[in-house]
């Protein structure tokens, strides 16, 4: 079952390689303002699987010089909900119930995060009236290696109050 969000993005995973990324990013900024400002990008997003990344630039730094833990909180909540919103029905509205996030280590320069939903979980999103789902979700950064460890609940409930 498409929903309008996924229709979009259907019809942009048909144009030509080199602009899927940059029409995806103007996308989901247009919609997602906060999450726009950041300068996060969509790699790659399909009914279950999305892949951004945020480059480790001035305006998302922290004193450090790396990027900051919101900014970090900020992709990963990005890669779990676009993915999630590709599968709620227009019907339906898409909340962030739980987001749980453990820093393991400084972040090392760019980070990429991979979200991404089981067959089943989008027949649950589907059919369900309500319920929620755990969106796993990896973020690494430069090294390779995963600096933060986090998973994000997404909630799905109608849009008509009963």
């Amino acid at each position: 079952m498409a929903n309008r969000f996924s229709s979009i993005v259907k019809k942009i995973n048909r144009a030509p390689k080199a602009l899927r990324s940059f029409l995806l990013s103007k996308l989901f900024s247009s919609q997602v303002k906060f999450a726009g400002t950041t300068g996060i990008r969509i790699e790659k997003l399909d009914q279950f699987e999305s892949y951004l990344s945020l480059k480790n630039a001035k305006k998302v730094q922290n004193h450090i010089g790396g990027v900051h833990a919101v900014a970090a909180a900020v992709l990963a909540e990005s890669a779990t909900g676009i993915v999630f919103g590709m599968n709620v029905p227009d019907n339906k509205l898409p909340l962030l119930k739980t987001m749980t996030i453990s820093y393991q280590r400084r972040m090392q320069g760019a980070l990429q995060a991979k979200a991404s939903l089981t067959a089943e979980q989008v027949a649950q999103i589907e059919t369900d009236e309500k319920g929620s789902v755990t969106v796993p979700v990896v973020i690494t950064d430069e090294s390779k290696l995963e600096p933060i460890v986090c998973q994000m609940e997404w909630a799905w409930v109608s849009k008509n109050k009963s």
